[in-house]
């Protein structure tokens, strides 16, 4: 063997190491790839959202792997790659419609229907969306990317990423994993405000047990629901026209398997898609910006605002309702719609201050009003900012 041939290998190795993960990382890099460990690790030492978590914890380990930019098209902001091909589902906004769609197919609306003063509750905490949306404002971003941050404050991530697309596409994987984030950190987050804004006496309260709810009153619901809502905000007709249809094939009886198709298979691969492209779309060199810092702080603010909001209308709302008809200030909280954590957390917080006070089902009628609140509120948003 002659001196090119060594020469010839030694050209190879170094222009092999030269694409090496190693010969390309940064900080940057190093920051992101621990930020998605500390996803995967809460979602499974603490189980916060592990079917949300670990897919996005994972995606920001695949988009934060380094290499050097020389036309491979492995990178999912590259044109004509994989990933970049199962991201159009979250750019073009294709994934948050079929997560309604299963969202539907899984809800339960019958407290609501049962109370629907319910749903003003579930209103009253979409005050989260207008406010951060004002803030965002006045800290000087665009109105359409204050319109996109404000969305975090509905704790609904399909719904942060579909209005996000249409609004602020440079800003989407910023919004996308403060979103999702928060609604991981529903358990932190609320209940030291549910207990600093009511009193004891108002934790005490009981409600009156939700009245039982005919098949007929079901069937009519989501029909009533998507006229109304889509009437009223035609540009949310995406995500309502999919959470209803989703909802009238679970309760009219006769379409069990398409039900149980877009509850299941269909809602876990869209999930999965989802949650990995959103994380993958965190690369360090796009994702790395003070606007993504104060994108988490809007969206921490948000979230305040809309807890706030709901726990603060009840207490409002009480004062008009006589002895009995009045209605446990801790659900307030559930017009978050992290369904169907933020109920959970009405009903646990309560259970600490009377163990037989059970606020489950009291606290899902202004949790599944609060879905369609956010899917309302983005479609206003997006109606006077397109």
């Amino acid at each position: 063997m002659d001196g090119n041939f060594f020469s010839f290998l030694g050209e190879n190795l170094t222009e092999f190491l030269t694409f090496t993960g190693f010969a390309n990382v940064t900080f940057g890099h190093i920051f992101m790839i621990a930020v998605g460990l500390v996803f995967i690790s809460l979602a499974i030492i603490k189980e916060w959202e592990p079917m949300l978590l670990i897919p996005i914890g994972f995606g920001i380990l695949i988009g934060n792997i380094p290499f050097k930019d020389a036309g491979l098209q492995i990178g999912i902001y590259e044109e004509g790659s994989v990933l970049n091909i199962l991201y159009q589902g979250v750019q073009q906004g294709w994934y948050p419609p079929l997560i309604f769609l299963g969202i539907g197919a899984m809800t339960d609306f019958s407290a609501l229907i049962s109370n629907p003063k319910l749903m003003l509750v579930g209103a009253a905490a979409q005050f989260g969306i207008f406010g951060a949306y004002i803030i965002a404002l006045a800290m000087g971003f665009e109105p359409n990317q204050a319109g996109a941050i404000g969305i975090i404050g509905g704790a609904d991530g399909p719904t942060a990423i579909f209005l996000s697309s249409k609004l602020a596409p440079n800003l989407m994987g910023a919004i996308a994993i403060s979103a999702y984030s928060y609604m991981a950190l529903v358990p932190v987050i609320q209940p030291p405000i549910m207990k600093l804004l009511t009193t004891k006496k108002e934790r005490l309260i009981r409600m009156k047990p939700p009245r039982a709810v005919s098949q007929t009153e079901k069937i009519i619901f989501p029909i009533a629901g998507l006229l109304l809502t889509t009437f009223l905000v035609p540009s949310g007709l995406p995500l309502l026209g999919m959470l209803f249809f989703g909802n009238l094939i679970k309760e009219s009886g006769v379409t069990r398997r398409l039900a149980e198709t877009a509850r299941g298979p269909l809602i876990d691969v869209i999930t999965i898609l989802l949650g990995v492209t959103v994380g993958a779309s965190t690369q360090a060199t796009q994702f790395l910006k003070w606007e993504s810092i104060l994108i988490f702080v809007l969206g921490a603010l948000s979230f305040v605002i809309a807890t706030s909001a709901g726990v603060l209308f009840v207490k409002f709302f009480n004062l008009f309702l006589k002895e009995g008809n009045k209605i446990n200030p801790l659900i307030g909280n559930s017009g978050v719609s992290a369904v169907p954590d933020s109920a959970r957390i009405s009903h646990h917080v309560g259970l600490e201050y009377d163990p037989t006070n059970y606020l489950l089902m009291h606290a899902m009628g202004p949790n599944v009003a609060g879905v369609i609140g956010s899917a309302v509120a983005a479609g206003i948003l997006l109606g006077f900012l397109m």
